[in-house]
């Protein structure tokens, strides 16, 4: 099984937990309040990033079938905007975690700003070993989270083990269409490196749920609509802010990561997954 050919040494959830406490106010200067990347119908659509980063939730939302009382588990919830949104959209009860001190506060001023203190609730857990009884939850989403895990195989029993049966897991990773060039391979390995992420190969996500005890569902690869404009978009903010982004992170950054540089790189993809627990 070809898994995470990049980067050299995998993800340790404290460093990237100190890491996204490090950039969560650069996320939210690029990307916006959803701190993920966003959804388009097409390569020339008008609509601006923040939309799209809704439209990448709610499409994601909207395969968890989930309703008022439903109980949610947002794995790498960032500063909360997603699941604050879900609970909005559907009333289900949600529960985010993050490896990020920063994240969670951030997450729990957002829910109490918007009065859903007792719909929506954020916590500092990880996901390699949730604290969390067996099927505690009737869905799972896990948007952009599970590239920052250094075993899949593991934070996907776990899942399994708090879902109920029949919940529903749905999820996005980074995966490698077709091998990836040497013209491309720096950008893509200085990517996965600089934001301790990894990527896997999409005919391993059968195999992987399977072991887990989770029946697969869907596999859609939305690289054209997400990862590409997102880059395109990241970039051109970034080339905008950068003496502030300088100031506030150090040249090195900015200077020697660039997102425009992926734009070319299509065999870089980004995969949609939908598995669901067997009812016992």
């Amino acid at each position: 099984m070809a898994q995470q050919p990049a980067p050299p040494s995998l993800p340790v959830s404290d460093e990237v937990g100190r890491l996204y406490d490090r950039y969560t106010d650069l996320g939210s200067v690029t990307l916006g309040e959803n701190l993920h990347f966003g959804y388009w119908d097409s390569p020339d659509s008008t609509t601006p990033l923040n939309e799209a980063t809704d439209r990448l939730t709610d499409l994601m939302t909207d395969r968890l079938r989930i309703g008022p009382g439903s109980r949610v588990l947002d794995l790498g919830c960032g500063t909360g905007a997603p699941g604050n949104r879900i609970a909005q959209r559907t009333g289900a009860d949600v529960t985010g975690i993050s490896v990020s001190h920063k994240q969670v506060q951030l997450a729990n001023a957002l829910a109490a700003s918007l009065n859903l203190r007792d719909q929506v609730r954020f916590e500092r857990a990880d996901a390699m070993d949730l604290p969390y009884a067996d099927g505690s939850f009737d869905a799972i989403i896990a948007l952009e989270s599970i590239i920052h895990v250094p075993d899949r195989a593991q934070v996907l029993s776990h899942l399994a083990r708090v879902l109920r049966p029949g919940g529903r897991l749905v999820l996005t990773d980074f995966f490698e269409r077709a091998p990836i060039p040497d013209s491309g391979r720096p950008a893509v390995e200085r990517y996965l490196r600089e934001f301790m992420m990894t990527m896997i190969q999409a005919e391993d996500y059968p195999p992987l749920l399977r072991r887990a005890g989770l029946w697969f569902e869907e596999l859609t690869d939305i690289s054209e609509p997400t990862l590409r404009r997102t880059f395109i978009e990241l970039s051109a903010r970034i080339t905008g802010s950068a003496p502030e982004l300088a100031a506030d992170y150090g040249d090195e950054l900015v200077d020697q990561f660039n997102p425009g540089d992926l734009v070319d790189v299509t065999e870089f993809g980004h995969l949609l997954v939908v598995a669901v627990r067997p009812d016992a």
